[in-house]
């Protein structure tokens, strides 16, 4: 086994001294190594209960035979972090992430992995790191949010950003408004809507480097404990089978993710941690054939902030596995493919059924007949944009309007409060992608004012930055080449005309070439906003977005 690197022969005495130091017995030091990485912490509603489900996965690791050991990783709460300078922090710490399981893992040369994260980066962070380490491994999140309640109506967080924009536009009083804050988010787990976290925890499952359940099994109920203990049984069994991350992750399930991404209606997140993913993972997902699956995939489900519906009612009509038993009908899935189960996609999804035709749409009557997000293209975006089509009012899929550019978001956010952006407008935000702001925001609190306001089915917003999941409206995000590269973003100017055609893909500029090469030469590359510290490395070294925002 790996982990005889640090504990077989005499050699090893001052390693196996140091074990017996935390109290760890012979026996337990001659078992497999087991790390479970944990993020538990208590500034994150999806991470505060995560003690328990380690406490659950180690559980079932020793009843299968291995010795478990917790390790930790860090994790931002986006919720919190959004809307000022902190959510520069946020995307950039998933590298952190990575790093530190590759870093703990082989410094401590464990035997398999069992990752237990719950929120945006962390997920995918935790893969990446995985993945370059390629031991046994299975993925066990904290489970969603249960929905929010007010007057008998569920709600979510994103309702929350939506009802300042209420409030500042008068719509509701004060006192309406702290009922939102008393109400949407009412206990532990990632939050209760499609948002990035559960998207993420969705794509695992879908990946199958997660068991059956663990996008959609709420934090709170025994069965996201079960599953737990479930996890660390099966990852002893991969490690007693030889099956290693890379035997479940590759481009196959990769294109298997893509494609319920869009039966789902996921975040436009997943379009940076899933190429992410795929990079570790040794191969390569082009942004380019997203829209080709889009085409041919139907979009099944309308969860917040598409629809009324929350998590837990897509664990109740039967989950992931129920929407992949559809999507499987069109035969767009490779249902061969191993899982962490033991078994092939085909044989998880044999006595699955879909128990609510309301909540996941049947094939034959979709949402849609194209997918729930679309990669857009044109002058403004020559690289690509990304944007969460499922979440659009039908009025903005074509769209033109005039310009309203700001050079960052606090200047966005400052004039839609002000009452300065009418209908029609296309604000445009700029300079804050991953080089730029930098750590490429999210951009959540504009769309939700805009969104509160009853601007949202009059007026787009495109960002270099990005979207949380919880954002609706047309809001397109990734502008690649990023304005601090110098792509074309940076050229718009206040009342310049702008058309998008989300159907077809396009995202156009409506100046000429030579108005566009007069702006260029007068164009210059502006400092770093940050330059020191992380933020500054992270400008440095990160790649574009439509390459997944990772590292050179």
């Amino acid at each position: 086994m790996k982990s005889d690197a640090i504990k077989i022969g005499a050699s090893r005495v001052p390693n196996r001294s140091l074990f017996k130091a935390m109290g760890y017995t012979d026996e337990e030091i001659a078992k497999p190594l087991v790390a479970v990485v944990s993020a538990k912490s208590e500034i994150v509603p999806g991470h505060m209960h995560l003690d328990t489900i380690v406490e659950a996965v180690k559980k079932g690791i020793i009843a299968a035979g291995g010795t478990p050991i917790e390790i930790p990783t860090i994790g931002v709460c986006d919720g919190i972090a959004m809307g000022h300078v902190g959510m520069k922090y946020s995307l950039c710490t998933r590298e952190l992430i990575a790093d530190s399981v590759e870093c703990m893992a082989t410094a401590h040369a464990f035997d398999a992995m069992v990752l237990v994260p719950n929120c945006d980066k962390i997920v995918p962070g935790m893969l990446m790191g995985a993945l370059r380490m390629n031991l046994p491994t299975v993925v066990c999140s904290g489970g969603p949010m249960l929905a929010g309640n007010l007057n008998g109506k569920k709600i979510n967080l994103s309702v929350t950003f939506e009802a300042v924009g209420a409030y500042n536009a008068g719509k509701i009083t004060e006192e309406e408004l702290k009922q939102y804050e008393n109400n949407a988010c009412p206990g532990c787990g990632s939050c209760s809507g499609m948002y990035t976290a559960n998207s993420m925890n969705c794509m695992c499952e879908v990946l199958g480097i997660a068991l059956p359940g663990n996008g959609t099994i709420p934090a709170v109920s025994g069965e996201r404990v079960r599953l737990a203990k479930e996890a660390g049984k099966q990852v002893m069994e991969m490690y007693n089978k030889g099956i290693k991350i890379k035997d479940i992750v590759n481009e196959k399930s990769l294109i298997n993710a893509l494609t319920m991404d869009m039966a789902l209606g996921c975040s436009t997140n997943t379009m940076l941690h899933l190429p992410a993913i795929a990079h570790e993972a040794g191969c390569h997902l082009n942004l380019d054939i997203a829209n080709e699956i889009s085409m041919r995939t139907p979009n099944l489900c309308h969860l917040a902030p598409a629809g009324p519906t929350h998590m837990e009612d897509l664990h109740l009509a039967g989950g992931v596995q129920a929407v992949m038993k559809e999507i499987s009908k069109l035969g767009l899935l490779d249902t061969k493919l191993l899982t962490v189960t033991g078994n092939t996609i085909e044989e998880n999804l044999s006595k699955v059924v879909n128990k609510d035709p309301d909540v996941i749409k049947h094939v034959e009557t979709p949402y849609s007949k194209t997918g729930g997000i679309a990669v857009l293209k044109g002058n403004i975006a020559m690289d690509g944009s990304v944007v969460k089509r499922s979440a659009v009012a039908t009025e903005m899929l074509s769209h033109t309007g005039k310009a309203r550019v700001f050079d960052s978001e606090e200047e966005a956010n400052e004039a839609i409060l002000a009452g300065k952006i009418k209908p029609g407008d296309v604000v445009v935000i700029r300079y804050e992608g991953p080089k730029g702001g930098p750590g490429m925001r999210e951009m959540l609190f504009a769309t939700a004012c805009l969104a509160g306001m009853g601007l949202d089915k009059s007026v787009a917003l495109i960002t270099d930055g990005r979207f949380s999941g919880a954002t609706r409206g047309a809001a397109i995000g990734h502008v690649s080449p990023e304005a601090a590269e110098g792509g074309n973003i940076a050229l718009i100017e206040d009342g310049d005309l702008i058309e998008i055609d989300i159907n077809n893909y396009k995202l156009n500029l409506l100046v000429d070439d030579k108005t566009l090469a007069e702006r260029r030469a007068k164009w210059k590359k502006p400092d770093l906003k940050i330059k020191t510290g992380y933020l500054a490395r992270y400008a440095n070294q990160v790649t574009s977005a439509s390459s997944g925002a990772i590292f050179k």
